[in-house]
């Protein structure tokens, strides 16, 4: 399996040095440079098997043998033991047709556990195997901070830099980064949006002598494990619902930000999985909604809502979407994504939006809306929702038909934004892990939204001298 940048500039390269290099360096996204087929009959053999196994068949298509079989499946299984449910992501049914994918219940109780307790594992591995130390940077819209500290520390050869918004993550969330003492550690709180972090994490990244004399590896979506690790869990959930329901297709309903879960649909559809309709559930931060709708990618004014973790208005991996809209041809990529960088908006033809509402559906939810829905399920079916999750319970009952059978993704624990739930005048039970929580102390730093800052404070971590 090789691997190429939608950009064109990085070609054939292997399963490690796409986990190393992260972001291409040429400033695009990595993905297969064929995407493999999975035909019906082993489809119907992988519907028996546990999540770890069906992890391993999956991971087994793209490692190609660049890790030993035996190796794979130790560190499967050991990223995986840490969930506290056999399953690992159980599917439970809330009434006819309707189902939820729990993917809450790694360390941190979100879904980003399920790629970055594997992916931390799997860096570990590779320090090991090089001898080198392995620097890790990632900025994080609440969730991925969490599960990526989490994923990493303690770990030989690693060390770690998280970058948050200040003031816009919840209480949990901050406190599950921030409580974390350990030296090989730091979370900076940068004064802006996700967005900032984002484009100062692509920035440093793209300065390829920096990325590589530091080892700097990335632990956000850009990484194509993370959206590898994503996909078996589409696979695992249609396997379960077939057991009951016997459908052909299944849609899903994906609350997403950065269109890293739900293009692990997408992935897991070109597949083979018998994926119906993909539905894009996002907050009032819409603009994956209005590309969707009308074809026009074009970030708006920044909101905070109550589903903090799809506050973003550039979502990075919306690029490798493009990529196989446009029909793989990376120079058309390129040149709309310069087009982007210099105008702030892409814009794509009649005949690709059709090509998009095939692949898609979306809808964006509004506040009060998301605090409606997690009252109406809590009061219907005693289920409580995230507000995360509630966006996509909303999208779903916009976007399925009602002979359609929808698996909506469940992406936190409703104790992580407590805030909201409040809101719903709902008390619910803290997970005795997050209660203790609020006794610790934080370690944090609190800087400005630019990229020599952050190098600046980078220096403690990483030991070099900002440029």
């Amino acid at each position: 399996m090789n691997f190429v940048s939608t950009r064109g500039n990085v070609n054939k390269i292997g399963f490690i040095d796409t986990v190393l290099m992260g972001l291409a360096n040429d400033g695009g996204l990595l993905v297969p440079e064929k995407i493999p087929q999975i035909p019906a009959d082993k489809l119907e053999t992988m519907s028996q098997l546990t999540y770890q196994e069906l992890a391993y068949e999956i991971f087994s298509y793209y490692v190609e043998g660049e890790i030993p079989d035996n190796d794979l499946k130790a560190l499967i299984e050991r990223s995986y033991s840490t969930s506290r449910h056999s399953e690992v992501t159980p599917v439970q049914k809330l009434k006819d047709n309707m189902y939820v994918l729990e993917l809450f219940h790694g360390p941190t109780f979100a879904f980003k556990d399920i790629a970055l307790q594997f992916l931390g594992n799997l860096y570990s591995y590779v320090s090991k195997k090089t001898g080198e130390t392995i620097h890790i940077l990632g900025a994080t819209s609440g969730d991925t901070g969490a599960s990526a500290i989490e994923g990493v520390r303690g770990k030989e050869g690693i060390r770690i830099c998280i970058l948050h918004p200040h003031g816009k993550v919840s209480k949990v969330q901050e406190l599950q980064m921030t409580t974390v003492d350990d030296q090989s550690v730091l979370n900076l709180a940068i004064k802006g949006t996700f967005d900032d972090g984002q484009r100062i994490i692509k920035e440093l990244f793209a300065d390829v002598d920096l990325k590589n004399k530091y080892h700097l590896r990335a632990i956000n979506s850009i990484n194509f494990v993370r959206i590898l690790a994503q996909t078996v869990y589409y696979f695992y959930a249609y396997f379960q619902v077939k057991k009951e329901s016997d459908v052909k297709n299944v849609n899903f309903s994906v609350p997403t930000g950065n269109f890293g879960d739900i293009f692990a649909g997408y992935l897991a559809k070109k597949m083979g999985l018998p994926v119906g309709k993909l539905i894009v559930a996002t907050n009032e931060n819409n603009i994956l909604e209005g590309f969707i709708h009308d074809g026009v990618y074009q970030p708006g004014e920044f909101r905070s809502t109550y589903s903090p973790s799809m506050d973003i208005q550039v979502a990075s991996n919306f690029e490798r979407y493009l990529y196989y809209l446009l029909g793989e041809n990376p120079n058309e990529v390129s040149a709309l994504m310069e087009k982007f960088k210099a105008k702030g908006k892409i814009v794509v033809n009649e005949e690709q939006l059709r090509q998009v509402k095939e692949d898609f559906a979306a809808y964006g939810v509004e506040g009060e809306e998301c605090l409606k829905t997690i009252s109406k399920y809590y009061d219907e079916t005693s289920y409580l929702l995230d507000p995360h999750t509630a966006c996509g319970v909303a999208a779903y009952e916009k976007c399925n038909k009602p002979n359609e059978v929808c698996v909506t993704l469940a992406t936190a624990h409703p104790a992580k934004f407590n805030e909201s739930i409040e809101r719903c005048n709902i008390k619910q039970t803290f997970p005795e892990q997050i209660t203790q929580l609020f006794d610790k102390p934080q370690y944090l730093e609190v800087v400005e939204a630019n990229k020599d800052e952050v190098v600046r404070n980078l220096e403690k971590l990483f030991s070099f001298t900002a440029k």
